[in-house]
């Protein structure tokens, strides 16, 4: 971050929007980790997709800025999650009458997709019990099969990830949180000319926030619920660098509710 003068006029902000997947199959139906292959990696389920499709469609109209990148945990729910919400992003003929992407056109040219590790859910006890976790330690994310979930010709294969592999099962909390923090400094940081959408797990929304606005205290984030962020960028002679990140969400709006 750079220590510029909030006198100075910005050349342009960045926004960064910061969402949870939609609604996962295993807190519709308990049963359903004793018969899965992969407990831990829980699908959405068909209102999930609804209120991810939704969801997008709402960024789409809502925002005054074009979202121009999606970011994603390599989380089953997450990558269903960003797939419908890169469409309704993209679309070009959205009849209101659609509940999913699944029959709409939609222009590939107009937001790049990848999948980034550092995104991924709280590796712990916390989020995933020791009885749903491998027990060989194989979480089998298969990146090249996730990405090809995502909608056809949005996947950037040039785009670098930030972490390499997936964080270690019984990272401590603090480092989770500290984690959260950093991806989306350096997503933006790496992303500077580009508005972007991180498709995360709840706690990393409920970080995303808390860092940003000093004294925050996040008690709820609904599914599919985010948080805005913006921050000014500045022109010195032929670079830009950036101010700091503000939150711009209201506690209740958006899914997400917090205390001062």
């Amino acid at each position: 971050m750079d220590s510029t003068s909030k006198n100075e006029t910005p050349e342009y902000y960045q926004n960064v929007v910061v969402m949870r997947h939609g609604d996962r199959i295993d807190n519709f139906d308990p049963l359903w980790t004793l018969t899965a292959q992969r407990p831990w990696d829980p699908p959405l389920v068909q209102e999930g997709r609804v209120r991810s499709f939704c969801t997008g469609r709402k960024f789409r109209n809502l925002f005054k800025y074009p979202l121009h990148r999606v970011f994603v945990s390599p989380f089953l729910r997450c990558v269903q999650t960003a797939a419908e919400a890169a469409i309704a992003l993209s679309a070009v003929d959205d009849s209101p009458e659609a509940l999913t992407g699944e029959s709409v056109s939609f222009d590939p040219s107009k937001i790049k997709a990848s999948v980034e590790y550092g995104l991924c859910e709280m590796m712990s006890r916390m989020a995933i019990r020791l009885d749903v976790a491998p027990k060989d330690g194989n979480w089998g994310f298969n990146i090249s099969e996730r990405e090809a979930m995502l909608p056809a010709g949005t996947v950037d294969k040039n785009v670098e990830r930030v972490y390499k592999e997936l964080p270690k099962y019984e990272e401590p909390i603090a480092s989770t949180k500290a984690r959260y923090e950093q991806i989306v400094k350096d997503l933006a940081d790496k992303h500077l000319n580009e508005n972007l959408l991180l498709v995360t797990h709840g706690e990393g929304v409920g970080v995303a926030l808390s860092s940003f606005r000093k004294g925050a205290e996040v008690y709820e984030v609904d599914y599919c619920g985010y948080v805005e962020l913006r921050r000014p960028i500045f022109k010195k002679d032929r670079s830009f660098t950036a101010g700091e990140f503000e939150v711009i969400t209201n506690t209740g709006q958006t899914g997400v509710k917090y205390s001062i």
